[in-house]
């Protein structure tokens, strides 16, 4: 019933079957029939599947890489108000990729999609306000993003609120709460929270002091960093060890 709606030219059948098509999921993953199913949909105006043609060009599955056909496909689907392609549209204006670079614009998308709740794009606008890309400078409102995304689980904006927090910038210093914010940041494996929760933990800050806590985390740290941040991590990683009494 579905392939006889998909060839009487039904866009959203057409999309249900790109979709499957595209996941693997109860058909065999088919990148090519995806991009034809999908593309037929998005002729039709649907923008779901106008999305979702921009990820094929961008990614090159299915279609020639196209970052600039990828651009024109996200932004029909974000005129129609999609917000994961007014997420996507943004990143590349943010970029300058398939189009030239412009903050203003990467802006203005990102805020159209972080008021429909998109934590990637309440994240990156909160990043122009930190540092006054495109929009006034304001680390109050950069906070209050950062908060939105980070309560949705975004690890980069977890951390960014707990630097916030930590060194007070748009809103009161409170070592506790960038401590809180920076475990949410640790948990999900970033290493610039894992490093600053360790240091909290060696130094009592937001945390009672807890030398086997901070042992932990600098060394977690440690082995995701490369480069000199990791060096700073081991550094620090070994002045604790060098504290904890023998077992």
């Amino acid at each position: 019933a579905l392939l006889k709606k998909t060839n009487a030219g039904d866009a959203q059948a057409q999309l249900t079957v790109g979709e499957a098509y595209l996941s693997g999921i109860s058909v065999a993953q088919d990148y090519t029939a995806a991009a034809s199913w999908l593309q037929k949909a998005a002729d039709q105006g649907l923008a779901h599947a106008q999305y979702d043609v921009g990820t094929l060009y961008e990614a090159g599955n299915g279609l020639p890489q196209d970052d600039g056909r990828a651009a024109a496909s996200y932004r029909k689907a974000a005129e129609q108000g999609y917000a994961p392609a007014q997420l996507h549209l943004g990143l590349l204006y943010d970029r300058g990729t398939g189009i030239p670079q412009d903050y203003a614009q990467a802006a203005g998308w990102y805020r159209k999609a972080a008021l429909q709740n998109v934590p990637e794009a309440e994240y990156n606008l909160g990043t122009f306000y930190e540092r006054g890309i495109a929009v006034p400078q304001d680390y109050s409102q950069a906070a209050d993003l950062y908060r939105r995304a980070a309560e949705q689980g975004n690890a980069s904006a977890q951390f960014n609120l707990g630097l916030l927090y930590d060194n007070g910038t748009g809103i009161e210093k409170n070592y506790a709460q960038a401590a809180a914010w920076y475990t949410k940041a640790a948990e999900q494996g970033l290493p610039r929270a894992q490093f600053n929760l360790g240091s909290m933990y060696a130094n009592g800050q937001g945390v009672p002091v807890n030398l086997v806590q901070s042992y932990v985390w600098l060394d977690l740290a440690a082995k995701t960093w490369s480069g000199s941040r990791q060096q700073d991590a081991e550094k620090a990683r070994d002045l604790v060890a060098s504290h904890l009494s023998p077992a």
